[in-house]
């Protein structure tokens, strides 16, 4: 255990902002994963396809996983797709299978398999409403292809974790018949104000993914042309949606709408740093723990029912914690004595790991497990509080559930906070969102 020199009677106070590490947390090999590359069109048929489909092979040659392609519908038995664990369908077009071939995918998807559609696989099987669910929205119209900027809107998702705010580039930039924001999690979407030919009112989503019937689905509108399967960030794009779609790495594809940021990625306007240590912002939209013991908190406004969401990265074997429920204080100790810390730790006790209500409850270790991603890969917390209970989901997944019987450690009112754990520990968090929630009874 880390030890504090500060003398104290709560004992479980000290150990809540200390924390421990006994080793490093388990990664998600892809070692195993097979992927099919269905590519039959029956209308439109993009040149681009060979390129696509040699692009994914490589990509999987590079991952780890096997690559498979084919043209040929008859693949679609429910014998055969049990081999895989995710479908491409790249830029398909037009009614591509039949009643039989639909109720086997129907049932592969129903069954936890994972689809991933590319560009004119949104042009595909309008008279298939399962087809139309999993896809997420189908294609309208397009312009010519022309260079837009696009607003990446999560940046812990593996497809979008390594791009800027913002990412400029040149496609055929597909309108849709409807948007999916309310059913879907957009990744990101287009600055119609960048380009020519947008016809969605400024609210133009481009790349997706949902949890849907049962498995798991990502879109992207890229790769209409052939330089974009030579892009390398496209490339990383597609196999970080790969990735989420087989398994191989988590993230939170829940819808999200009405959030509003506590952390813009530039300036720590309303926050205040306790103790010693800091985090910096480093221009991109990171903030990365340094030196010292404390805690930065947001000092503008206090919550009472609400959901908070972050994203955050550990380096290696470090240690941090998200701190809610606690007044308002330039000394650290404050939060830990007045409030509850979730934890990032994921190699200590159960009590005091990833997860958990540190000191007080574990998470769901099984659950949490599966749910976590590795060192130097992005995970999301939402620690939901309403009245006294307290609950916390990672990357989509609810890991605890939580109800303070404790006076002294009121949830109905507090601040909220992200803990510098020492100078051994580099812990990054961003986009640090929250919505209030009606309270209790109302």
């Amino acid at each position: 255990m880390r030890s504090t020199t500060r003398l104290t009677n709560a004992v479980v106070g000290a150990a809540l902002l200390l924390g421990c590490v006994s080793g490093p947390a388990a990664s998600h090999p892809a070692e195993g994963k097979r992927v099919l590359v269905f590519s039959k069109t029956a209308g439109f048929r993009h040149d681009s396809i060979p390129d696509g489909v040699a692009a994914v092979r490589q990509l999987g040659s590079e991952g780890g996983f096997t690559v498979d392609a084919t043209e040929d519908a008859t693949a679609f038995t429910a014998k055969n797709l049990r081999r895989y664990d995710a479908v491409v369908f790249l830029s398909t077009t037009g009614d591509v299978l039949d009643a039989a071939q639909q109720s086997a995918f129907e049932g592969y998807i129903r069954h936890g398999g994972g689809y991933v559609g590319v560009h004119a696989a949104a042009d595909t099987e309008y008279d298939w409403a399962f087809y139309g669910g999993l896809a997420g929205a189908y294609f309208q119209s397009h312009p010519a292809i022309q260079p837009a900027t696009m607003d990446v809107e999560d940046r812990a998702h593996p497809a979008t974790s390594g791009l800027a705010r913002t990412w400029s580039r040149t496609d055929e930039w597909y309108n849709y018949r409807s948007n999916p924001r309310d059913r879907a999690h957009v990744l990101a979407s287009l600055d119609e104000s960048s380009y020519t030919g947008g016809t969605m009112n400024g609210d133009h989503p481009i790349a997706w993914c949902q949890n849907y019937r049962g498995g798991r689905a990502f879109y992207t509108g890229g790769g209409h042309t052939k330089e974009s399967y030579a892009e390398p960030a496209f490339r990383q794009h597609l196999l970080g949606g790969i990735r989420w779609a087989v398994g191989d790495a988590q993230a939170d594809c829940r819808p999200e709408n009405g959030y509003r940021p506590l952390f813009d990625g530039t300036t720590l306007d309303g926050w205040k740093q306790a103790g010693p240590g800091a985090f910096e912002p480093d221009g991109d939209g990171t903030l990365t723990s340094s030196g010292g013991m404390g805690l930065l908190w947001y000092a503008a406004s206090d919550f009472s029912a609400y959901s908070l969401k972050l994203d955050w990265r550990t380096a290696g074997d470090d240690n941090s914690g998200v701190f809610v429920g606690f007044p308002p204080s330039d000394d650290p100790w404050s939060a830990v004595d007045n409030g509850y810390e979730i934890q990032i730790d994921a190699t200590d006790v159960p009590e005091k790991t990833t997860g958990s209500v540190y000191g007080f409850q574990s998470a769901d270790l099984n659950k949490r497990d599966r749910a976590l991603n590795p060192p130097g890969e992005w995970n999301t917390y939402e620690i939901r509080v309403e009245g006294e209970r307290l609950r916390v989901w990672l990357n989509g997944v609810k890991i605890n559930d939580f109800t303070n019987t404790d006076p002294a450690r009121s949830l109905a009112d507090g601040h909220i906070g992200i803990q510098n754990h020492g100078a051994d520990d580099q812990v990054s968090f961003r986009d640090i969102r929250i919505k209030e929630l009606p309270a209790q009874g109302d």
